[in-house]
């Protein structure tokens, strides 16, 4: 459905501080490019060229601000993997908009965990998953 999703950040390597582990380490994602010149990044599943997850500086070289209502949603495969990322992020600069956990007003098995960027970008980490032998 996505090609890709692009987050407007305002300090390259504050961003890369934080989007690296929670990508990499609690999502498994790939980087797939880092151009400091430009400066932007883009990380993707291992084995598909699309959909990217993109951060950089606005491309009209105006100030990055968040968007009130938006937020960008990144699928998990595990419930564990949820809590991970939940725990880099804080770790890394993140601030917390919602602790991991279930959320049966959504649906019965969605396990989420929200927070937000050093930018103030707003995102949440989600498994639709039934719960598992590892979670």
């Amino acid at each position: 459905m996505f090609s890709h999703i692009f987050i407007g950040i305002s300090d390259f390597d504050r961003a890369l501080r934080f989007y690296r582990p929670v990508l990499e380490e609690g999502l498994g994602l790939k980087l797939r490019f880092i151009e400091t010149d430009r400066p932007w990044a883009g990380w993707q599943s291992e084995g598909v060229a699309r959909p990217l997850l993109l951060i950089g500086s606005p491309y009209d070289g105006a100030a990055h601000s968040p968007g009130n209502g938006q937020m960008t949603a990144l699928l998990a495969e595990s419930r564990a993997a949820v809590d991970r990322s939940y725990e880099l992020a804080l770790a890394h600069g993140g601030r917390n908009d919602g602790a991991p956990g279930l959320r049966p007003e959504y649906h019965e098995h969605y396990y989420g965990a929200y927070f937000r960027d050093p930018d103030g970008n707003k995102l949440c980490v989600a498994c639709h998953a039934e719960r598992t032998m590892g979670d």
